[in-house]
């Protein structure tokens, strides 16, 4: 019999029957319900995320309200693209997948960029975005910011999602944060259509819905034979390599890589995203002489790095062709990364701890170290490149050029080996590479595969949300102009970062004049003389002008001593610096003077 009784039927029963029905029901407990918005709140919570990165809009400004007032912290910014490389950073300095919530349409693509720049780089990282009705989007009836984002997200991620019910949202989460998470880590695209948010189900049905994901980036342990393959290939080397990628940084593996290299006795050199896996003053480094180590080794092991431009896809003059071939060894969790440019003698496939240990415990207890010819010429080359570079370090010009302003922060980052360096722009950042040196791992994010612009102080506020740290962000004029905006969320959230805008006048340098005659500058030049740091003050932060060494030294340290947000922009000779950084030669008009 059915517990509920139309009004036909009521009329029908004896009147007190009827009255005792209504008495039941009206004394009945109701049930709990909950909704679309706290299931995808629960969700996260159960998989231990408590941060969102994001921009409020509609439809999901109400769950950024309910998400902090159930205790999430709600990092709210000032364009999603930045928002989304908050999230990208937090996913590489923490394991766990960084979230990045926009509105439909426009927001959307806005977080797209960084999606699909966190994928590139292997950086975990969901960027959830509400979204138009499906029924309206597949008629093209034209809703309110109409798109069909789950076919755009496709192509620019690991994987994409999209929940239409309730019900479902446990498992929608479940696989995004797996599908980050697992193998090679990577950028998940999840759509949540408007009307999933209101729909209202049993409270206690919707608990049990959610899934607590467990061991989603489970040990893939190497093959015995892959890991003899690799040390026999290493025992005959007379000149054996290292190559750490930022993949060994985010494996945090760190006590088994720096058990591997100071084992083997083998120089390594580490990519720029690996600088501080073992401190860059540690005696077996061979980034003071980069040029010569990728010429002359003749077995290199890459431990999550690859191949790709960066390392001039393994060939060529970079590698010393002329000197013959090279054998490599690579650490790698995807097969198909292997081979993609080179042949790979010795492919050592499974996650980075497991393969690297796995190398280690084969090394035994009588490995023989490389040559003393080897190690010794690195030795000396070494020592020669950093006495020309301290020379140049300990050069005051004025106005200062990128050397005297980096030695600035290179003596601060050895004072707080704690703080993270973000770092982007042309010469500030292949300068700042070479020049600031780190002591401990996953102190340093940048560019990354892609050299993108615009990571700045996404990437500021995320180091600075996740960690606690002092942030230094060592800023190109040119970069800073993409993400300066967020300055004022760093006010907001009172983060302790220090933006260093090294001001140049323009893109490269301040120089370049326009040939036509018409009043429009360079392309490349900006307004002369421009005062970045009066945009820190303009939110309550805190604006420095330094235009020298001895200013600049002052203001970082007391930056990074009281913790509060500030802006020192340095003033940098404008004739300093040189086209296109050290990619001159993706540049083919300059690369055709030269």
């Amino acid at each position: 019999m059915s517990s509920v009784t139309t009004d036909k039927q009521e009329a029908a029963l004896d009147p007190a029957i009827a009255r005792a029905i209504k008495s039941i029901a009206d004394e009945a407990p109701q049930r709990e319900t909950t909704d679309g918005f706290h299931l995808v709140i629960d969700a996260l919570k159960l998989n231990g995320i408590d941060t969102i990165f994001g921009l409020p809009g509609i439809p999901i400004t109400d769950l950024t309200r309910m998400a902090q007032a159930e205790g999430m912290r709600v990092i709210s910014f000032r364009h999603e693209q930045h928002a989304g490389n908050a999230a990208a950073a937090a996913g590489f300095l923490t394991q766990k997948p960084g979230i990045c919530l926009t509105v439909s349409a426009p927001g959307f693509l806005n977080g797209l960029t960084a999606l699909a720049n966190a994928t590139t780089n292997c950086f975990p990282m969901i960027l959830i975005s509400g979204s138009s009705e499906r029924e309206i989007v597949d008629l093209q009836q034209g809703d309110y910011e109409e798109m069909d984002q789950l076919a755009i997200a496709k192509p620019l991620c690991k994987a994409a999602f999209r929940v239409l019910h309730a019900q479902d949202i446990g498992v929608g989460i479940a696989r995004a944060i797996r599908a980050a998470l697992s193998g090679r880590p990577g950028g998940v695209y999840l759509d949540l259509p408007a009307k999933l948010f209101s729909q209202v189900m049993d409270a206690e049905a919707g608990k049990h819905s959610l899934i607590k994901v467990v061991d989603p980036a489970p040990a893939q342990i190497p093959s015995n034979e892959s890991v003899k393959r690799a040390l026999d290939l290493l025992k005959e080397a007379k000149r054996p390599l290292i190559l750490l990628g930022k993949g060994a940084a985010y494996a945090q593996a760190d006590a088994d890589i720096r058990a591997l290299v100071e084992k083997s006795g083998i120089p390594y050199l580490p990519m720029s995203m690996a600088k501080g896996l073992l401190p860059d003053t540690h005696e077996q480094s061979g980034a003071a002489a980069r040029s010569y180590v990728l010429q002359e080794a003749d077995v290199v092991l890459l431990v999550g790095a690859r191949l790709n431009w960066l390392l001039s896809h393994g060939k060529g003059k970079t590698w010393g062709a002329d000197k013959g071939p090279k054998k490599f060894i690579q650490i790698d969790i995807a097969p198909t990364e292997i081979d993609s440019n080179v042949a790979i003698e010795a492919p050592v496939i499974g996650d980075i701890g497991s393969c690297v240990s796995a190398l280690v415990a084969g090394m035994g207890s009588n490995w023989a170290k490389p040559p003393a010819e080897w190690t010794g010429a690195i030795a000396e080359r070494k020592e020669k490149n950093l006495a020309k570079m301290a020379q140049q370090l300990a050069a005051r010009p004025s106005p200062m050029n990128f050397h005297s302003a980096l030695s600035v922060i290179r003596d601060q980052v050895k004072a707080r080996p704690d703080a993270i360096i973000v770092n982007e722009g042309a010469n500030t950042l292949d300068f700042a590479r070479s020049i600031v040196d780190m002591y401990e791992p996953r102190k340093r994010l940048d560019v990354g595969t892609w050299g993108i612009m615009g990571i700045g102080m996404g990437f500021s506020v995320a180091a600075a949300v996740v960690t606690g740290k002092p942030v230094i962000a060592i800023e190109g004029d040119s970069a800073f102009g993409f993400s300066g905006m967020e300055v004022e969320t760093i006010c907001r959230y009172n983060l302790p970062i220090c933006v260093i805008v090294f001001n140049n006048n323009g893109v490269y340098r301040g120089t370049d004049v326009n040939p036509s005659g018409t009043p429009d500058v360079a392309p490349t030049v900006f307004v002369k003389n421009a005062r970045y740091d009066k945009l820190m003050e303009a939110f309550g932060g805190h604006g420095v002008n330094a235009t020298t060494a001895d200013e600049l030294q002052k203001a970082l340290a007391e930056a990074v001593a009281s913790g509060r947000p500030t802006l020192i922009n340095a003033v940098i000779d404008e004739t300093a610096g040189t086209e296109s950084g050290r990619i001159t030669s993706l540049n083919p008009a300059t690369a055709k003077k030269k």
